[in-house]
């Protein structure tokens, strides 16, 4: 038997199943998708989704231990002035979301392990930079508070969330609307999509194109891009003809495809949700009802079509699990979270054994919450590969971690030349001392706010223990 047919054995049957109706989130009044962005994030421990609100942008996040009915006042994170367009869960922190809005800023939050009693509306921390809407988020794969956004200015600015400052500003790349932006594994280099119709591939410190790709769809539709394990290039887009069109790319020779493959005629544009550990890309396209999905291999035909899910439904958006939240003991090797107009359901993707032993062959080990490498330290040229674990045993997700963030003062970095500019003659200079004056003030300040919020969530908690008491 050959190398590839051993390959392909393993995978050979992939089945998928929809989450029975009680394991499914009900009452979800799903915000419209338009599937430029994520309007469905997954971690192992919670379900966030972005819903219809009024006035602003909100979404929702659901513990994943508790599904049903969601009270129709169940608490939202609520504090964008416009439609929330992209949420993306911290990896090295599953307490901590990132989202981005119409108003054009990006706003991170602290999630309580607890069900809050009232909307979330202030953020750990909100970041301006975009001078038009922020379409895409991407944390950092291997770097700690590291956040990447994209907006509707052709900007792509990466963030240290720790300090609230911009680490890098890449703003000259792109001439029209980014479509997609990926990382590699260890965070080295970026691969974009554009309306341009050019696939590129970015270092990102150095502010450097190092290749591209006119044209690598025809198709005048978004096209989108992922990197794969064996750092490949795997791309879905159309035709000039229309057809969905699927393809993969070696990116130090971008003149001819590795593989490229027709798909079928249908307008929807296929998002491609990879998992590194398997090498299986998942297909979920606009408005389908089905989850094609592929395994990736580096022997022709390189792309081997595994099998289909089906549904009698069209998905509005879909979530998709990092591979430590999964069910070891019951072979899952995906799970997606498909949106419905009012409901959102798990599907579970497994692939049958009859021992009940741990499968060393689906699950070799998983990139982990710990970070690689400080900001800092990536920004100064570093690079690591993720932090593995093992899921041997299953995946605890660690408690609630607080995220810290240190924004540097102003008045430390640019203390005042000479006096304070004022209308009044009487003003006297800003003297070092006043200057000490008023820090101290504000940390004293900063101290109190601090334990006023650490009064509020106790007594949250000790009322959601009297609440659960009275159930």
């Amino acid at each position: 038997m050959s190398r590839r047919v051993v390959r392909q054995s393993k995978f050979r049957h992939v089945f998928g199943q929809a989450a029975k109706a009680d394991q499914s989130y009900e009452d979800i009044r799903v915000s419209k998708v338009t599937w430029d962005s994520s309007f469905c994030a997954v971690n192992p421990k919670f379900l966030a989704i972005i819903v219809e609100a009024g006035g602003g942008g909100a979404f929702i996040v659901l513990p994943l231990a508790k599904t049903g009915r969601v009270d129709k006042n169940y608490p939202l994170v609520t504090g964008h002035t416009a439609p929330v367009l992209d949420i993306d869960w911290c990896p090295h922190n599953d307490n901590v979301i990132a989202s981005a809005s119409d108003d054009t800023t990006v706003m991170v939050w602290q999630i309580p392990d607890y069900t809050p009693t009232r909307n979330i509306t202030e953020p750990i921390l909100t970041l301006e930079g975009h001078s038009k809407r922020v379409g895409i988020l991407c944390w950092h794969p291997t770097a700690r508070n590291v956040l990447l956004s994209a907006g509707g200015d052709n900007v792509i600015l990466i963030w240290n969330v720790g300090t609230g400052e911009v680490l890098l500003s890449l703003d000259d790349m792109h001439p029209d609307v980014i479509h997609s932006v990926c990382w590699n594994s260890n965070g080295s280099r970026l691969a974009t999509t554009c309306k341009d119709k050019t696939l590129r591939i970015i270092d990102p410190r150095k502010g450097q194109v190092v290749a591209e790709r006119f044209a690598a769809h025809e198709g005048m539709r978004p096209m989108r891009a992922v990197f794969t394990r064996q750092g490949h290039i795997f791309t879905t887009g159309f035709t000039r003809m229309s057809q969905r069109e699927l393809g993969l790319w070696d990116p130090n020779n971008f003149e001819e495809p590795v593989a490229l493959q027709e798909m079928d005629t249908s307008n929807g544009v296929l998002l491609p949700f990879y998992d590194p550990d398997s090498s299986i890309v998942y297909l979920c396209g606009k408005g389908d009802s089905s989850i094609r999905y592929f395994e990736i291999t580096d022997e022709p035909p390189f792309v081997h079509y595994l099998n289909t899910f089906s549904s009698k439904e069209p998905q509005r958006g879909m979530g998709f699990m990092p591979k430590r939240g999964l069910d070891v003991s019951k072979c899952e090797i995906a799970r997606f979270y498909k949106l419905h107009e009012r409901k959102c359901e798990p599907i579970i993707m497994t692939v049958p054994r009859k021992s009940d032993l741990f499968q060393d062959d689906l699950y070799p080990d998983t990139p982990g919450p710990e970070p690689a490498l400080e900001a800092d330290e990536w920004l100064s040229g570093q690079d690591a590969e993720p932090v593995l674990i093992s899921l041997r045993d299953g995946y605890v997700p660690p408690k609630h971690r607080e995220l810290r963030v240190t924004k540097r003062n102003i008045l430390d970095v640019r203390p005042p030349a000479g006096p304070r500019r004022s209308q009044s003659a009487s003003d006297a200079p800003l003297t070092q001392h006043t200057l000490e004056t008023l820090l101290e003030e504000i940390k004293a300040l900063r101290e109190q706010v601090q334990a006023q919020e650490q009064r509020i969530t106790a007594l949250e908690n000790m009322l959601c223990e009297l609440v659960d008491g009275t159930d």
